[in-house]
Formats: C-alpha cells, sequence, structure tokens
C-alpha cells in the first residue's frame, strides 16, 4: 500500500508541473484519474451455510478496505458451475486480484488460467486448488489438524474401541490432507475405524444419517471424527437421540459456537481453532501486495499441486478443549463468554 501511495504522489506532482508549463487542466487528466481507481478484489466463496465463511468474509472485507482496496464479493452457492461464472465475471471487470474458496478444485483450472493470462493474480484461499499453478495458496496446516483430532480421540479412548470417521467431500483437497494427518496417528494406536463415509459438498445433513446408519451395526461406537463442526452438530443430534450424547467421543474443526457450547456442556470433546482473523488478515494482505506489483514475502515451503510447486502460507492450527477453551477462544475474542457459556448457566 505504501508503494502504491509513494509512487501515486511522485506521478501527481509530476503531472501537476508539467500541467503548469503547458496550461493544462490537472482535472482533465485521464492517466491522474486512472491513478486515483482503488485496486479491486474479487473473492468467491463456496458457500455461507457454514457459520465460519461469514467470519472469513467479514474480516478479508474490512482489512482489505481498510488498506484502501475495493472488494467484490461472491457466493456460489456450492455451485462449482455458479463458480467459474463468478470468476469470468472478475475477469470481464479486470479486478487486480481474485482469491477463491473453492467448491471444487479440479474443475477451476480452465478458469484460473484464464484469469492469469489477462494478467489477475489468483489466490487459493483455505483449500488448494489442483493442477492450476495458483499464485498463491493460503491455509492451515491440514495435516496437523487431521493429527490433532485423532490425538484426541486416542487419548480420550484408552482402552481401544470403534469409531465413526465422517469426512467433507472428496472434492475438497483439505479432506485429503487431513485425512493423511489422522491415518498417521490412528494407524499407530489401538482404535478400529467401523464406519467412513464422505458428505458431498459439506451437506450436514449426511453426517446425521451417517451415524443413524453406523449406529445399526456398531452401536457400541466409541467416538466420532467428523470433518468440520457443521458436520460434528448433526452427529451430535443423532447420538442425543440415542441417549448417546456425551458418551461417543465427538471432534470436529472451526470453533464455531455452537461446538464451542458443546465442549462446555461436555457432548464435544474438542474442537480445532483455526484463527480465522489470521488467515483472512493474511490473505488481503497478500491480494495487496499483488495489486501493488509487489513479490509475495513470508510465505512458507511451496506445496505441490499436483503438478506445480506453488507458493503457500501455512498457518498453524489448535486444539481445543474445556481445559483451554477460555484461554483460546474467548479471551482471543474469537466468541464471547456468555455465548460460549449460554446454555450452562442456563442449566444453573
Amino acid at each position: 500500500m505504501k508503494t502504491r501511495i509513494r509512487a501515486f504522489a511522485v506521478i501527481v506532482v509530476s503531472t501537476l508541473f508539467l500541467a503548469s508549463c503547458s496550461g493544462g487542466n490537472i482535472s482533465d487528466n485521464s492517466f491522474v484519474q486512472e491513478m486515483q481507481k482503488k485496486p479491486q478484489i474479487g473473492i468467491t466463496f463456496d458457500n455461507f451455510v457454514v457459520e465460519r465463511w461469514l467470519r472469513d468474509r467479514d474480516v478479508f472485507v474490512a482489512e482489505a478496505e481498510n488498506q484502501g482496496a475495493e472488494v467484490i464479493v461472491q457466493n456460489a452457492n456450492g455451485s462449482a458451475d455458479e463458480q467459474i461464472s463468478q470468476i469470468e465475471y472478475f475477469i470481464q471487470k479486470k479486478v487486480d486480484v481474485i482469491v477463491i474458496v473453492a467448491v471444487d478444485g479440479d474443475k477451476l483450472v480452465d478458469v484460473v488460467k484464464s484469469a492469469q493470462k489477462a494478467g489477475i493474480k489468483v489466490i487459493a484461499y483455505d483449500r488448494l486448488i489442483r493442477n492450476a499453478n495458483v499464485d498463491l495458496y493460503i491455509s492451515f496446516d491440514n495435516e496437523k489438524v487431521g493429527r490433532l483430532m485423532a490425538e484426541s480421540l486416542v487419548a480420550s479412548i484408552p482402552g481401544g474401541g470403534k469409531i465413526f470417521v465422517i469426512r467433507g467431500p472428496k472434492t475438497d483437497y483439505n479432506v485429503d490432507m487431513v485425512e493423511k494427518g489422522f491415518m498417521e496417528v490412528i494407524m499407530g494406536s489401538n482404535l478400529k475405524i467401523a464406519y467412513n463415509t464422505y458428505c458431498q459438498n459439506w451437506l450436514s445433513e449426511q453426517a446425521y444419517a451417517a451415524v443413524i446408519d453406523g449406529l445399526k451395526t456398531t452401536p457400541d461406537v466409541a467416538g466420532i471424527m467428523c470433518g468440520n463442526d457443521d458436520l460434528a452438530g448433526r452427529a451430535f443430534l443423532a447420538l442425543a437421540e440415542n441417549r448417546l450424547a456425551g458418551k461417543v467421543i465427538l471432534v470436529g474443526q472451526d470453533a464455531d459456537l455452537s461446538a464451542c457450547q458443546r465442549i462446555v456442556e461436555g457432548t464435544q470433546k474438542m474442537t480445532v481453532y483455526k484463527s480465522v482473523d489470521v488467515l483472512a488478515k493474511s490473505a488481503a494482505a497478500y491480494a495487496i501486495q499483488f495489486a501493488d506489483g509487489e513479490s509475495l514475502m513470508n510465505t512458507t515451503d511451496p506445496i505441490n499441486d499436483g503438478t506445480y510447486d506453488v507458493p503457500y502460507k501455512k498457518i498453524e492450527p489448535v486444539a481445543v478443549t474445556i481445559n483451554n477453551i477460555d484461554e483460546k477462544i474467548i479471551e482471543s475474542g474469537f466468541h464471547l463468554r456468555e455465548d460460549v457459556y449460554l446454555n450452562v448457566k442456563q442449566a444453573g
């Protein structure tokens, strides 16, 4: 941002000088008017059904606008075709940067390349777009997310037992990375996966159906891993209907308010907290760097997208349990104490 301001100041001073010498009117100078335009960032989200995407949107937009950019927000409503149309719209508008929370990364390769061909930088936000050679991938350490979830199950079920694994969709590459970290821990434990499924488009209703289905053959399930807290919420309902809530170890990720409430109530063991503020503010800062024509700074090791090694900014996740929820969630300002403990207070 400072680079753009300095450059603009130099150009304006120079133009004023030339205009005064020639008797021209600076207000009519189209070049200066062009320089006064704000950088434009287009961001398209998978959906706003999942609680966390609303927070990502608000933090990203606020940070980018605070740095002088204009942000155009689009919601694909879970449709890859709609998201492609939105990215094509951004290309037509000639935005400076496109940020994508991919619905299906495998379907976006061609449109990403079209954007880059038009001179537009592309950031894959939270979900990697495979084989597309994006200009930046920014997300959390998803393998560590999987390890944290597995470690919580192993520690909470020391005698061993059967578990259900309810993942997100196969089209989300993060699901693969979480699975990799999760299985590294589970394979070395005495836990056995008795039921395993994927939820298309992250539809939470499928998590409810999966638990009901799994209980038919494995009523003695000891733990359930859910791909996010939205899925965990529906898994909890299925457990509650079978009088198993609080008896079966339930883990998820995203630190949704409802999940944090379940943790203090004793019906969910842990959630993986991923600081949306850090992710969204960092992504906005990188988008501004791209818009200013600056080189990327402070990225971590590159990640292979299947074909290319792309720049990667990796952010560390944190396991949240009843033991540290006040420190990690409430003191950080992620959720308010009165909201997290709402049902506990009512019960008291």
